[in-house]
């Protein structure tokens, strides 16, 4: 595995657009990314009924909030390291601090706090209302290396063609 040139953040919004398109629910709940830099990671999860937990009281699911946190730091490891590689999720340490509620689009930004030659640590947070957390999370992704990512990691994320469903 070669490591990647240095691509610009629209390359790596595009990429990792690519990384959340081919998984199929973040694909299937219109997953975005909005924004990829060296410090941050920023996604939008649309509104959709299919993230409700207790309709009852309108509150989203909690795993939906676990999924968007896993996803946004494990995207924002990719950008970190020399060259893509697959890292699996160790451990994601979850806050939760508010209900978020039905009707209103949820935001998650990841940062990656500091790389090992084994694990890379990351922190995430969502919210629905700048200044007004919903959860925090704290995700430690294991690196497994150029010998167990696939050949073609890198090229696939930054290939102009479509990905494939």
């Amino acid at each position: 595995m070669t490591p990647h040139p240095d691509h610009s953040p629209e390359a790596w919004r595009r990429a990792l657009t690519r990384f959340v398109t081919v998984i199929p629910h973040t694909r299937e709940l219109g997953l975005e990314v909005l924004e990829v830099t060296a410090e941050r990671t920023l996604m939008r999860l649309p509104w959709c009924d299919a993230l409700l937990g207790d309709s009852q009281r309108g509150l989203v699911h909690g795993g939906v909030l676990t999924m968007l946190l896993d996803t946004a730091c494990g995207s924002a490891v990719l950008r970190a390291l020399p060259a893509p590689e697959v890292c699996p999720t160790l451990d994601l340490r979850i806050d939760h601090f508010r209900p978020a509620v039905a009707g209103r689009a949820i935001l998650a930004e990841a940062r990656v706090v500091r790389v090992t030659a084994s694990v890379v640590f990351t922190e995430g947070m969502l919210w629905q209302e700048e200044g007004v957390p919903v959860a925090r999370g704290i995700g430690n992704f294991m690196r497994l290396g150029a010998r167990n990512t696939p050949p073609g990691l890198a090229e696939a994320l930054f290939s102009e063609e479509a990905p494939h469903a």
